[in-house]
């Protein structure tokens, strides 16, 4: 396949466009809209946003050291949008999208009450790349929508509708195509060896053709009538094993 070489640029997608709010030490909030965003351990929980100097919400968490990060969904792509073309200098984001505004549990930064999951977020440090400074911070707290709980208590995300990002355009996710670690799973639940050489995976033949003749070593397959080795025809090339 033929293919083409460009300079370096930004192309690892698709990311996922969320809504990061924040609050001033006056207490007045704003959202700003991130795509470069993502976890970056599991413990502790941590999770990076980047952001470029010149954006309105990039000193207030700079000297907060606090913010919310609000998965998005399709209702709510829009609002998304706005919150990333829009200053918070200009207009009061949660006023004019009428967005709930939700007060955090361990931050002072709002959630937003329409986001079906919110992550609060402690800054525990901060990268200078370049055009973005990188946000690294502690998950202190996570609130979800009840709605998107089935009867056993677990979160369905799949079924909030959420948005990602694509090289400037938002997409809702597509149809299921399997779950973590479906591939190296047995139809009844048991999962195969993983790393398994193509000979082995090739002789997994019915249990019946694997059966030995009652009596006789495994190491020397016999002829069930005669009961002696079976003999080569004339010409057959022996068996590499």
């Amino acid at each position: 396949m033929a293919r083409q070489y460009w300079r370096p640029s930004n192309m690892l997608y698709p990311v996922p466009a969320v809504m990061v709010s924040c609050a001033d030490e006056e207490g007045r909030s704003n959202i700003m809209t991130a795509a470069w965003t993502g976890t970056i351990c599991s413990d502790p929980v941590m999770v990076s946003v980047s952001i470029r100097p010149e954006r309105y919400s990039h000193d207030v968490i700079a000297r907060t050291g606090e913010f919310v990060i609000n998965l998005t969904t399709e209702d709510l792509t829009y609002a998304t949008d706005f919150c990333g073309v829009r200053s918070g200098r200009d207009v009061d984001k949660f006023e004019h999208l009428h967005l709930t505004k939700v007060p955090s549990r361990c931050v002072k930064a709002p959630s937003i009450g329409e986001s079906p999951v919110c992550l609060e977020c402690v800054v525990t440090a901060v990268e200078k790349l370049g055009t973005h400074d990188l946000f690294i911070a502690r998950v202190v707290q996570v609130s979800v929508d009840e709605r998107y709980l089935d009867k056993k208590g677990r979160l369905a995300l799949e079924d909030a509708g959420l948005v990602a990002y694509v090289h400037g355009v938002y997409l809702s996710l597509g149809k299921k195509l399997g779950t973590f670690g479906y591939s190296v799973r047995k139809k009844n639940g048991a999962r195969k060896a993983v790393g398994t050489s193509r000979r082995s995976s090739v002789s997994a033949k019915p249990e019946k053709q694997h059966k030995q003749e009652k009596g006789l070593s495994p190491k020397r397959k016999m002829n069930p009538d005669a009961r002696s080795p079976r003999k080569k025809k004339q010409g057959e090339k022996p068996e590499h094993k």
